[in-house]
């Protein structure tokens, strides 16, 4: 990581915590809402946010899919394990060029990585399991397939928070 990108929580006040956690509840909320929450006009918002982007603090921003309303098949985590001498970036790029890997996440213990990836049937699982051994320093892996999903709901301003519902068909 440069100097440039690395942040310490003392470069972010009061205001540019608010700012995230409005952004992390709506990363699509207008600017000029943002700043009316905050309590400032939205040329120093923007540029708080900028400078927030800048920093690496923010990093992008995404939507979040339902995979189960698209019917686009399986999702599936996937615990690996490495040889012992196998360095963490190592971990990261066993994975990383898989297109079907959604996430990586390098972890202490055992396993040393969990993956979560999307399938269209159990034999493309298969496929992504298969390119994902091949790297030499994969000793193991174990996989699960989510049958159902549940996340909290985010908490909007002036709305009343929603009861969590659990569906089958529900992938996050």
């Amino acid at each position: 990581m440069t100097a440039a990108r690395v942040a310490f929580t003392d470069d972010l006040d009061a205001v540019d915590r608010q700012i995230l956690a409005l952004l992390i509840e709506d990363a699509r909320r207008p600017v000029a809402e943002i700043a009316q929450l905050v309590n400032l006009t939205s040329s120093p918002t923007a540029r708080r946010i900028d400078r927030m982007e800048r920093m690496g603090i923010i990093t992008g921003y995404t939507a979040i899919v339902d995979y189960g309303r698209l019917e686009s098949g399986l999702e599936v985590f996937a615990e690996l394990r490495f040889a012992g001498n196998t360095k963490v970036d190592s971990i990261t790029r066993a994975a990383a060029n898989v297109p079907e890997v959604m996430e990586i996440l390098t972890v202490a213990g055992d396993p040393d990585a969990l993956i979560r990836f999307r399938a269209s049937s159990v034999d493309h699982l298969a496929d992504v399991i298969d390119r994902i051994r091949r790297d030499s320093n994969v000793i193991g892996t174990k996989t699960f397939i989510v049958l159902g999903s549940w996340k909290r709901p985010t908490k909007r301003p002036g709305l009343a928070p929603s009861a969590p519902s659990i569906h089958p068909t529900e992938r996050g």
